[in-house]
């Protein structure tokens, strides 16, 4: 696995992407999450357990500010010092989940990775049998801001389906469509090719809710027997095989960067 990105001789360098600073204080939950931590909402939750601390007092509350994170613990240990945001492309396998761990014992992403990455969480979640790219990051506030809709990020999928279908019926989720209470905003669905009542579907869409992609093909009428997540904004699975992490070069996750709303 490439321990970072590679750069050619002669070429400009980086000292990688530039992250928005706010001058003062910040909310702890965020100065966290800006460390690799956790989720902001996980943080929230470890808060409330009182794993939290600072020089040595509980901490009670994720609305405490801080200008750095000088005498915090998490279980008893110091926190380290913020890392420059990093980004890497993971191919993850059918048959596990997007979680550190599963009280029923099934397999996750992280009995998939590799051995040698430091601390990531995963931007976003792929289900249990869907496939594809999954993006991983050191930095809580980068994964926060690549998961929010209002990014407008778009996520691309292939769906290997069962049914019949006609690209009018695909046309037609361009508007939305509610399913069970739930509205779920416009998709972009082509048909890509058709053999006998099996099709293959591409879609693109900017919400990533839970499932969405399969709530919505079997409101169609369709059985879904794979799912493929291809893109996640500019960043494809292109060349990578179930199971393989290869990292965002820095000038590559700059310009992804510029690219969010």
């Amino acid at each position: 696995m490439p321990k970072g990105p590679t750069r050619k001789a002669g070429g400009p360098t980086r000292r990688g992407p530039p992250v928005a600073r706010e001058s003062g204080p910040q909310r702890i939950a965020k100065l966290l999450a800006r460390a690799g931590v956790a989720s902001r909402r996980d943080i929230e939750r470890m808060i409330a357990d009182g794993r939290i601390a600072l020089d040595g007092e509980t901490v009670t509350t994720p609305a405490t500010l801080l200008e750095t994170l000088k005498g915090v613990t998490v279980d008893g240990q110091p926190v380290a010092k913020p890392e420059p945001a990093r980004l890497w492309r993971f191919y993850k396998p059918p048959s596990c989940l997007t979680a550190a761990n599963d009280p029923k014992g099934r397999p996750t992403i992280y009995d998939k990775l590799p051995p040698g990455l430091p601390r990531v969480m995963p931007v976003g979640r792929l289900d249990f049998m869907t496939e594809g790219l999954l993006l991983l990051t050191n930095d809580g506030e980068l994964k926060r801001q690549l998961e929010l809709p209002k990014t407008g990020v778009v996520r691309r999928y292939r769906a290997r389906a069962f049914g019949d279908i006609s690209q009018a019926q695909l046309e037609d989720l361009a508007e939305g469509v509610a399913i069970e209470g739930v509205r779920y905003g416009s998709i972009d669905a082509n048909l890509e090719r058709r053999t006998g009542r099996n099709c293959w579907i591409e879609l693109a869409l900017t919400e990533g809710k839970n499932r969405e992609v399969r709530r919505v093909l079997a409101y169609l009428g369709l059985q879904v027997s794979r799912l493929i997540r291809t893109h996640y904004g500019p960043l494809t699975v292109e060349g990578l095989e179930p199971g393989r992490v290869v990292e965002v070069g820095r000038e590559e996750l700059f310009q992804f960067r510029r690219t969010l709303k």
